[in-house]
């Protein structure tokens, strides 16, 4: 019995692992705290595998636990800053999408508050609705509307292409 529980929760974390990993790096902003994350999600997942498996939606089951232990994460170390003047590269293009791949987007993402950046995350790198969002991050469909719409503005003065005085904002073609 044991071993075919075994297996089934290798051939979860083999079909979904990837994708949890990916979620677990864009909601900490850094690979090695992602990877961490979701051993702490996967171990407590196997826990409660019985429970999970029968679950009607088992990787939005781990992706609850793995916001969780996110957020308790962050509180305990809210008086704590910790500084990196650039992200290290991340092997393998399946682990983040081509917009979390740059820096510019990761330090961007990073400057947003915690409940902001997840909010954006999940809604945009995941793409789940504001319903499956507001259910991981225990809060109201507006609230998350709210952080979605804070963070993508914030992200927008972030990210904002740099003006050349040559260029028509009309054409976007030099003079």
């Amino acid at each position: 019995m044991t071993e075919h529980r075994d297996a089934e929760f290798t051939d979860f974390v083999a079909d979904h692992g990837g994708q949890l990993l990916r979620t677990a790096c864009l909601v900490t902003g850094d690979a090695h705290l992602g990877e961490d994350l979701l051993q702490t999600a996967l171990a407590k997942t196997y826990g409660s595998w019985a429970k999970v498996r029968q679950a009607d939606h088992p990787v939005a089951y781990v992706r609850r636990l793995m916001i969780n232990a996110h957020l308790s994460w962050v509180r305990r170390l809210t008086n704590t800053e910790r500084v990196l003047e650039t992200f290290p590269d991340v092997g393998g293009g399946d682990l983040q999408s081509a917009h979390a791949e740059s820096d510019e987007m990761r330090q961007a993402l990073l400057r947003l508050s915690l409940r902001v950046h997840t909010a954006v995350v999940l809604r945009y790198f995941e793409d789940l609705s504001e319903a499956e969002t507001a259910q991981l991050m225990g809060c109201s469909r507006s609230t998350v509307n709210n952080h979605v719409s804070k963070g993508l503005a914030a992200l927008r003065g972030l990210l904002a292409p740099v003006q050349d005085e040559n260029l028509t904002p009309a054409s976007g073609r030099h003079q």
